[in-house]
């Protein structure tokens, strides 16, 4: 592409500079981007120089030899307005530059241009530069993008085709004119995520499938954490090399050892550090030099320390991107990879499980230990492990973009503390879900700091997490009882469930335990074969269980039976449960006696074995129910919502009408003549509320009159009102009568921006009968919030009344569900009342609280 031509009155005031934003190539290493900088000058022109006679003519569409000072001070001085450019750093050095130019004064189109430097072309810097630069270009006004490329420079011509933007091409003297706008689209999202998926899971794959590993901190006396890393990394039989890094001793643990990992001269790609958090730097640096593309750190002494721990955390973290690297931890138990081939523990712990088909990913160290433990007594085979620690740079959602293509994992398991990311962990949880069951841990526990907002309950949070199709529990035990049912046993194609053991008490426990998780015990069930019935009878019961068309899981019990009730003692009652599972129908087992066959989910207690499978089935119906669509809103004014959001507050009925929301117009009033004025505008009859926002509704307390019909009646409510609850009241036009409503948006601190609906009303207040869903909200989400709280039957024709309009209800939350997520100044809004009726909605009353800019990490440009 042609370089731009100075033109006459090039210097303009440089705006604030961004700061360097770690990017993922398509290799999986790192390098930052920032905008340019006067002072990048001779970089610019040290990686001109390294360009290749050929790249110089495909950019400048000529040789181009040196950068003339005039251009090069035009290059790297910009508005970063009108004129933009970004730079890409490898290290220290320049590798990449990329630029946008308004073509004239508040034109709508910009000509873009970039260029790689020829040992980082093909890594997708290209795709990075485009997204970044369109970005910043939308937010000035600049709507399409137009660039000029020689036909020979055919790289450059695929990063703007398979981009996803509709491009128009014209071919002319000998060269090839694009034009395309630069709004982000559903086919550009796609493509941006797609790159987004393919580069976090190689960066993982590097890490859990390395050729080399250099071990920092292993002492030569075999004592301290590294010496147990090196230990367990050896014993464990990991298949590459393993280099110890000892400043003076010539072996260590028995391997030969190296002052540093480059001296080895073997392929290094990982480097495991136990070393005080003041030597982690120097062996970033040195890790680097032998290649290694991350860094598991186990030291402690970082964040969890204290700010100087938090500084030297980040310092960590930069030092690492900007040689390229990944960062598990600091203060991490470790990671495994359990592929034969691979043989990984890079961990504190001695012995792993056995291979399996679990991914196991958790933020805590120490709940890190008991996971692994708890599954090897249960016999759970694990595919790969990461312990996060401090999760400074990697997190659960790289594991998640690594696992959905890692054919070594079937089910996902997680722990999480926190979450650095919502919105992106329940897109990823979502796409992957629909292939690969996702079970989280989730601490409830909102840590110091962390938003001033009171927290979800319980329920809440496990309907956002089941919005996703992720299966949530409560403790490390319930986590593996799902993971360990979900490992061995197909899922389940219904709620109907057989219950069948040898002990009343036991089969009538399985049932209670049933409705508690919302199954249904078949008919026919629960079927008691009886203390005295042998082990051919009990299998009898099972198979016909397994074979019967109105049973889609079983649940099998057994209890020993007292001395003498059989007449083989000795049968072995367990093997009966392998011929249940013929059928491919989901079995668990609770056996007080014997041994389960291996396959067989077996639970030391009936309502576990139940639980279970009810977090199961509750993930299968979310499978077969269709996924949902963001719906078209035609009526939908982005652009005036913002002008509704001033400094000093928003305009409530301005911005709800940009949605395509109308709110039932209310009249301020504060004495008698005002009232009646406002009556007579807006006709009669007419609603007297208090003006207090927590008084609008409470018809119980007197703060609320209706149908006032003429000017005595008014004058007698207001009078009555006044004195109780202040003279500033609200004049409404009646509307006709519904069944009360409320629906919230609440930017919580953990999950973002959530939509709540719920029936109004003082009772269901206090029960907190709301129900939950996170934005974006698709028709799916609007639905099912609509129909999920305990009162949702009064919407439905309670006792013989008319239904109301459902769909009026579910258009006005996906309009909602909109608002909040193009309109991140919105902090809160509350609809109280909504008034639903069979033939439509009115909205009475809108309270909008505005702030600053609420952060959204999963939209715009890639970063890490």
């Amino acid at each position: 592409m042609r370089a731009t031509e100075p033109a006459a009155g090039e210097d303009r005031p440089v705006t604030t500079v961004e700061q360097p934003l770690d990017v993922l190539l398509s290799d999986g290493t790192t390098v930052q981007l920032r905008q340019i900088r006067p002072e990048d000058a001779p970089e610019i022109v040290a990686m001109h120089g390294r360009f290749s006679e050929r790249t110089r003519y495909l950019r400048y569409f000529s040789p181009y030899p040196r950068i003339p000072e005039r251009d090069l001070k035009r290059f790297v001085n910009v508005d970063h307005r009108d004129r933009e450019a970004f730079v890409v750093l490898a290290g220290e050095r320049i590798v990449a530059v990329g630029r946008y130019e308004r073509l004239g004064p508040a034109s709508p189109e910009a000509e873009v241009a970039f260029v790689v430097e020829d040992a980082y072309q093909g890594r997708g810097i290209g795709s990075v530069l485009l997204e970044h630069l369109a970005d910043a270009a939308g937010r000035h006004g600049i709507v399409h993008f137009v660039a000029e490329v020689l036909p020979a420079n055919g790289t450059m011509l695929r990063v703007f085709a398979d981009f996803g933007y509709q491009v128009q091409r014209q071919y002319a003297d000998g060269v090839v004119h694009l034009s395309f706008p630069v709004a982000p689209t559903e086919a550009t999202l796609e493509v941006q995520r797609g790159r987004e998926h393919r580069t976090e899971a190689r960066s993982i794959a590097r890490l859990l499938a390395p050729r080399g590993i250099a071990v920092y901190g292993a002492s030569t006396t075999g004592q301290g954490v590294g010496a147990a890393l090196l230990g367990h990394l050896r014993d464990g039989g990991f298949t590459g090399a393993i280099v110890p890094v000892h400043p003076s001793a010539s072996t260590v643990a028995g391997l030969p050892a190296y002052p540093s990992a480059a001296d080895a001269g073997q392929d290094v790609d990982l480097a495991v550090v136990a070393v005080p958090p003041d030597a982690v730097t120097d062996v970033v640096r040195d890790a680097a030099r032998a290649g290694a593309h991350g860094l598991v750190v186990i030291s402690a002494g970082f964040a969890e320390s204290g700010p100087a721990g938090a500084a030297a955390q980040r310092a960590l973290v930069r030092a690492a991107h900007l040689a390229g690297m990944r960062v598990v931890g600091p203060n991490c138990l470790g990671v495994a990879n359990t592929d034969p081939a691979v043989r990984l523990n890079a961990t504190l712990a001695p012995v792993l499980p056995a291979a399996g088909r679990v991914g196991v990913f958790s933020q805590s160290g120490a709940f890190g230990v008991a996971l692994l433990a708890e599954a090897s007594r249960r016999g759970l085979g694990l595919s790969s492990f990461v312990s996060a620690g401090n999760r400074a740079d990697v997190s659960g959602n790289d594991l998640l973009q690594y696992w959905q293509d890692d054919p070594s994992t079937d089910v996902i398991t997680l722990y999480l503390e926190t979450f650095g990311n919502p919105r992106k962990f329940a897109r990823l949880a979502r796409r992957i879900g629909r292939s690969k069951p996702v079970v989280a841990l989730a601490s409830l526990a909102r840590p110091p700091g962390v938003g001033e907002a009171p927290a979800l309950d319980a329920a809440a949070v496990s309907a956002l997490f089941a919005q996703s199709g992720v299966i949530r529990v409560d403790t490390v035990s319930e986590l593996l009882d799902v993971g360990v049912l979900l490992a061995h046993q197909p899922l389940p194609a219904g709620r109907r469930v057989a219950v069948v053991g040898n002990s009343s008490a036991l089969t009538g426990l399985a049932a209670t335990a049933c409705a508690a998780q919302g199954l249904t015990v078949a008919d026919g069930y629960p079927q008691d074969v009886g203390p005295s019935a042998g082990a051919a009878a009990y299998a009898v019961a099972l198979r016909d269980a397994g074979a019967d068309e109105r049973v889609d899981a079983v649940v099998a019990v057994f209890a020993p039976p007292l001395p003498g009730q059989l007449a083989d003692p000795g049968a072995d009652f367990a093997a009966a449960l392998p011929d249940a599972r013929v059928t491919g129908k989901p079995v668990v087992a609770t056996f007080l006696a014997g041994l389960v066959p291996a396959g067989v989910p077996a639970y030391p207690s009936v309502e576990e074995a139940v639980r279970a499978l009810g977090r199961v089935t509750a993930y299968a119906d979310w499978l077969r129910r269709p996924p949902g669509v963001l719906p078209e809103l035609a009526d939908v004014d982005r652009a005036a919502g913002h002008a509704a959001l001033r400094p000093g507050g928003a305009d409530s009925a301005a911005l709800l009408r940009a949605y395509g929301i109308d709110v039932v117009e209310s009249v301020p009033a504060g004495t008698v003549d005002e009232v009646l004025a406002a009556a007579d505008r807006l006709g009669w009859p007419v609603a007297l509320k208090a003006a207090a926002p927590g008084l609008r509704h409470r018809l119980d307390l007197g703060a609320v009159r209706l149908d006032l019909a003429d000017a005595a009646a008014l004058r007698r409510a207001y009078a009555e009102m006044a004195p109780v609850f202040g003279a500033e009241v609200l004049v409404q036009p009646m509307v006709a009568p519904g069944v009360a409503c409320v629906v919230e948006l609440v930017e919580d601190p953990a999950f973002g921006p959530v939509v709540g609906f719920g029936l109004g009303g003082v009772a269901t207040e206090l029960l907190g009968d709301r129900s939950w869903r996170a934005v974006p909200l698709t028709d799916r989400d609007a639905a099912e919030l609509v129909d999920e709280p305990r009162a949702a039957p009064l919407l439905r024709g309670h006792r013989g009344a008319a239904p109301v309009d459902r769909a009026a209800l579910v258009d006005l939350l996906v309009r909602i569900g909109r608002l909040a997520d193009e309109q991140p100044r919105v902090r809160s809004l509350t609809l109280n009342p909504v008034l639903a009726r069979p033939d439509g909605i009115s909205v009475l009353h809108a309270t909008v609280r505005t702030g600053a800019e609420a952060a959204r990490p999963d939209t715009g440009p890639r970063r890490l």
